[in-house]
């Protein structure tokens, strides 16, 4: 018996079921400004026609909605998959474009690479115009990417001199903290001339051969290696990434948290209140923050007293009306200067000599090798403002403050990796990783956005 063939006129517009996620994808997602962003990329004259820059940016969308892991496997997904043809407005025997036109427009086009940072806020904008993001509460944090580069590339690479990150910040500060001595003690400092050295417990990094951009992470309870780490700021709302930012994976998460919540504060949506985990428990965050009115929800470090005296900082108590600690034995250690390191900024206090020589805790207080003679405490320029958050940490409102943003922060991490390609990195260098993590967010904001839409 012969075998029978039916012959069907079908369309491809038919075969994609009416409430397909695509369907509502294309709906919801204009993407005409891709265009706008590509222009000058593209010769009207001169050359083959191009592939519709739109396209390629779709074909880039579904590996990260699908968590298809390398353009290879997308362009096979495409071939076999009605759906997804038609999202790229290709018909059923139209060619799809090869993976290897994206790696070579990336190659070729650097440029290129804007369209993702543009698609991302075009998506964070359209969660906010219908009401998924409020900025009554974010919340931030850091998850580690591999990198496309093994340990066995390392190699050891001596560190250069370079200013800390907040090294401008600290230099306003630290200025207007010299003014505030002046007033309380008549003696005025005189400015710093010479930049402060900076605090060198490390002289050498481990730097990957194959992908330098990267960083070697060694963190408690975290695999080692070379990875980035993708730090998103998530408004509590519905989860809408409101930010990211890319780092080599052995940048502390405190390196670009201001800058990320300044620029999401003034550029996206009014932060009214932000949270995060001990990691971003460092002074001068407490200090922006309250300058920027935004209330600042954070797990407390651990203080570490690392002094060698039986009498720890603790034995002392801090008089805010006399600006002065009080040590066991009454006696006061009163303001003496305004010390700077390349981290921060601390106000010293020092006990008097005489006080000291009479003191009958003396052999508890201090080191017999100590040549001043006189116990001293420091503590940060910002602590005021630090001890104001802190004294609210057992209220209701912090608790849940922390519970949301571990729940928005991590819960989005996790399906990030487990469906939208966040785990590993195929490409190499920090613009690379970049463009990942940004397509790895927007395609988490647009399932929100969609299933919130209906």
């Amino acid at each position: 018996m012969g075998m029978q063939l039916a012959v069907h006129m079908v369309t491809i517009e038919e075969l994609v079921p009416r409430e397909h996620y695509l369907r509502r994808l294309e709906g919801v997602l204009d993407l005409s400004f891709v265009y706008e962003e590509t222009s000058h990329l593209y010769s009207r004259r001169y050359g083959r026609p191009p592939i519709d820059p739109v396209v390629l940016v779709k074909y880039l969308l579904v590996g990260f909605l699908y968590g298809i892991p390398s353009e290879r496997q997308i362009e096979q997904r495409v071939q076999t998959d009605v759906a997804l043809r038609w999202y790229l407005g290709l018909d059923l025997f139209d060619r799809v474009p090869d993976h290897s036109t994206i790696s070579q427009l990336r190659r070729r086009k650097p440029a290129f690479r804007k369209v993702f940072r543009r698609l991302f806020e075009e998506v964070v904008g359209q969660c906010i115009a219908n009401g998924l993001a409020s900025g009554r509460l974010v919340g931030t944090d850091s998850t580690h990417v591999k990198a496309n580069a093994s340990r066995a590339s390392e190699e050891q690479v001596e560190l250069t001199e370079e200013p800390g990150v907040y090294w401008e910040r600290l230099d306003a500060y630290e200025e207007e903290g010299l003014a505030e001595l002046e007033r309380k003690t008549g003696r005025r400092r005189k400015s710093r001339t010479k930049q402060v050295k900076k605090d060198r417990r490390q002289t050498k990094k481990r730097v990957s051969r194959t992908d330098p951009e990267a960083g070697h992470m060694k963190r408690p309870g975290k695999p080692r290696g070379q990875y980035y780490l993708s730090h998103q700021t998530v408004d509590t709302d519905h989860g809408v990434i409101l930010d990211v930012r890319v780092t080599p994976g052995d940048v502390y998460d405190s390196v670009p948290y201001l800058e990320q919540l300044e620029h999401v504060h003034r550029a996206v949506l009014p932060i009214q209140a932000a949270a995060a985990d001990a990691a971003y428990d460092f002074p001068l965050a407490h200090r922006v923050l309250d300058d920027l009115g935004i209330r600042f929800f954070v797990r407390p470090q651990t203080a570490h007293d690392r002094t060698s005296v039986e009498l720890k900082r603790e034995a002392f108590r801090y008089e805010e009306s006399l600006d002065a600690y009080v040590c066991p034995n009454d006696k006061l250690l009163k303001l003496n200067t305004l010390h700077r390191s390349a981290s921060g900024l601390y106000r010293l206090y020092l006990a008097d000599k005489r006080d000291c020589q009479s003191c009958p805790f003396r052999s508890q207080c201090l080191r017999p090798e100590d040549r001043r003679g006189a116990r001293k405490l420091e503590h940060s320029y910002f602590m005021p403002q630090r001890r104001k958050n802190l004294e609210r940490r057992t209220q209701p409102e912090y608790r849940e403050a922390l519970r949301l943003r571990q729940i928005w922060c991590e819960g989005s991490f996790a399906i990030q990796k487990r469906c939208h390609n966040l785990t590993r990195l195929l490409r190499r260098g920090r613009e690379a990783a970049e463009d990942h993590c940004l397509l790895s967010a927007a395609a988490l904001n647009l399932k929100r956005l969609i299933r919130n839409a209906d």
